[in-house]
C-alpha cells in the first residue's frame, strides 16, 4: 500500500506542477493502459521489490487518471453547476467502489487474486482503448469551453475542427 500511495504521491506532484489542462485529457487513457499493466504485472509477480516498483507503477496511473479526470471536469463545467457536477463524479467514482470491491472479493474467492487482478488489469485496458477512440469527439466538445474560457486559443480549435 506503501509503494501504491508514493505512486500516487508523485502523480499529484506531476499534475501540481502542470501549467495548462491542455493535454490531460490525451492523459487519461494512458494512465488507465498504465494502471492496468501493473495491475496484471503485479498480479505474475513473485519478486517483492518488482512487486512494490509495480504497486507504484499502478498508484500512480491510478491517481493520475482520476486527477486528471476530475482537473478536466472542474474546468468545463460552468462555476454554478461545479458542485452538482463534482457530486455525480464523487458518487460514480467513490459510491460504486464498494460494489468493485464486492465484485473483486467475490471473483477472488472463485477464481485467486492473481487472475482477479489480472481482469481488472484487462477491464483497465480496455477501458483506457475505448476512452482513446472518443478522444477526438471529446475534444471537440471540450475544445470551444477551453477557447471560451481563453485557456486554447480559438484559432487552435477551428484549425483542429
Amino acid at each position: 500500500m506503501g509503494a501504491a500511495g508514493t505512486g500516487a504521491l508523485a502523480s499529484g506532484l506531476s499534475l501540481a506542477i502542470r501549467r495548462t489542462v491542455i493535454g490531460l485529457d490525451k492523459m487519461i487513457p494512458i494512465a488507465a493502459g498504465l494502471m492496468g499493466v501493473g495491475l496484471i504485472l503485479f498480479a505474475m509477480s513473485r519478486v517483492l521489490w518488482l512487486s512494490m516498483i509495480l504497486m507504484l507503477i499502478t498508484g500512480f496511473g491510478m491517481m493520475q487518471q482520476a486527477t486528471a479526470c476530475n482537473t478536466i471536469i472542474q474546468t468545463i463545467v460552468p462555476e454554478d453547476k461545479r458542485g452538482r457536477a463534482m457530486s455525480y463524479y464523487t458518487m460514480a467514482f467513490v459510491g460504486m467502489a464498494p460494489f468493485g470491491s464486492l465484485l473483486a472479493g467475490a471473483l477472488a474467492h472463485a477464481i485467486g487474486a492473481p487472475l482477479t487482478l489480472v481482469i481488472n488489469g484487462l477491464c483497465c485496458i480496455a477501458g483506457a482503448v475505448w476512452f482513446a477512440t472518443r478522444l477526438k469527439s471529446i475534444r471537440a466538445l471540450i475544445h470551444p469551453i477551453y477557447a471560451d474560457q481563453g485557456i486554447m486559443p480559438l484559432e487552435t480549435v477551428l484549425k483542429n475542427g
